[in-house]
């Protein structure tokens, strides 16, 4: 048996996430289906860096699953993108040592949120972008920014009902760029809870309103209070970008 490590693209607008789901149409579901074609009916599971949800997009996820045929790394990826349906794209195959695993790999990734500040919506982008026509505060987002740099326990910026019950992250970079009408957040962390990164930029839009002070976020942090922070953002304006495998340093 061989192990390949993929990494994909995919369009999330019409997924009910990455994870298999009952009824649902998934990204891993997609992706099983077609490496079962391939194997003729044989059921072949893979293991991704992590979920994604429903709407939710990605640039630079990365898969990994074993198998016994005999495809150069260039087949795999004619032959996937072949037969996979056209929101999925495979960008890179790679065959790996068979101890690498996608997830438990993983030493840090990145995550993009695009938002669309033009007065109307654009009906080419409104799968894309979170349209948001609203004055900000570019200098108090970036002060309020600063304070989520480091280890933290991130409860105020994690979705009520997770599971997880260690909350503490380590976010290294935190970047928000203005590009014509668009802003677009960079979040690279060690990981992330469910929902956290929208409702950090929910956060940072509010500090941007001045509904929430960029002083008060280190008391939203402290509090571990979901109450505190802001809304939790629409999943269609959120970026998977990329995965990391080795230890993330500035400027790298």
């Amino acid at each position: 048996m061989n192990r390949y490590k993929c990494i994909i693209a995919y369009d999330g607008t019409n997924f009910s996430g990455y994870q298999v789901q009952p009824n649902k149409r998934t990204v891993q579901s997609e992706f099983e289906k077609t490496l079962g074609k391939m194997h003729k009916g044989k059921s072949v599971k893979i293991f991704a860096s992590g979920r994604t949800d429903a709407t939710v997009h990605a640039v630079g996820q990365v898969i990994h699953f074993d198998s016994s045929l005999d495809i150069q790394e260039s087949g795999w990826k004619r032959a996937l993108n072949s037969m996979l349906p056209s929101d999925i794209k495979v960008q890179k195959v790679e065959k790996v040592d068979s101890h690498f695993h996608a997830r438990f790999d993983v030493k840090a990734k990145e995550y993009r949120y695009k938002l669309l500040l033009s007065q109307d919506e654009s009906v080419f982008t409104r799968n894309y972008v979170y349209h948001y026509p609203y004055p900000l505060n570019y200098e108090e987002m970036n002060k309020a920014a600063t304070y989520f740099i480091g280890t933290y326990d991130f409860t105020s910026f994690c979705a009520s009902k997770t599971e997880v019950k260690d909350k503490i992250r380590t976010i290294y970079h935190i970047s928000i760029d203005k590009q014509d009408e668009e802003l677009i957040f960079s979040f690279i962390g060690n990981g992330f809870l469910y929902n956290m990164v929208r409702i950090l930029v929910g956060t940072l839009l509010d500090v941007g309103r001045g509904k929430i002070k960029a002083n008060n976020v280190k008391h939203i942090l402290e509090n571990q209070d979901r109450s505190l922070s802001g809304k939790t953002a629409p999943g269609h304006g959120l970026y998977l970008w990329q995965v990391y495998y080795e230890d993330w340093e500035p400027n790298k």
